[in-house]
């Protein structure tokens, strides 16, 4: 007997770059127990360069990488999300679609690297910085006890990550 796939999809306003982080960490570290998908309210059309150039540095394949609307995944046909995760800020407060299913939802809010400003080195490391934070909130999320936990104690975890404490040291608060 094999163990359940949960679909998670992640969230942003343009879908190119936190969500398409997001969705490739957890298809990394997600061990086969998770599918991941990563979808905009307004998507740009592309994956920002800088993600692609880190995704590269970090051996992932960027294959997966498709700038895409949320409407993809609200749809008849679409895959049924158990988990749907906001990462950008403007994202968590637009309207969403009614997502099939009721997945359990929750806004882990991380800073768009694709805003940051000043030299090419630092706007490389807003980038690494956005890696480091979504990583460490899906470390987090993949130690969950998701089967056998009740829906409101999981709700209570899932929105506690995203107001972990994302010091540069690495430790989850």
């Amino acid at each position: 007997m094999s163990a359940r796939v949960y679909n998670v999809l992640f969230l942003c306003t343009g879908n190119s770059a936190r969500s398409i982080l997001a969705e490739a960490i957890l298809t990394k570290l997600g061990g086969g127990r998770f599918r991941a998908f990563s979808a905009g309210s307004q998507p740009k059309g592309e994956v920002h360069p800088y993600a692609l150039q880190l995704l590269e540095r970090l051996h992932v394949d960027t294959g997966f990488a498709r700038s895409k609307s949320w409407e993809e995944f609200a749809g008849e046909g679409a895959p049924e999300m158990d988990f749907i995760f906001t990462v950008c800020d403007n994202a968590a407060g637009e309207s969403c679609p009614v997502w099939p299913g009721h997945p359990m939802t929750a806004h882990w809010g991380v800073p768009d690297p694709a805003a940051a400003e000043g030299t090419e080195a630092e706007r490389h490391f807003a980038f690494a910085e956005a890696w480091r934070m979504l990583s460490a909130r899906i470390s987090i999320f993949l130690s969950l006890p998701i089967a056998t936990i009740d829906r409101l104690a999981l709700k209570a975890r899932l929105d506690a990550i995203g107001r972990t404490d994302d010091r540069a040291d690495g430790d989850a608060a």
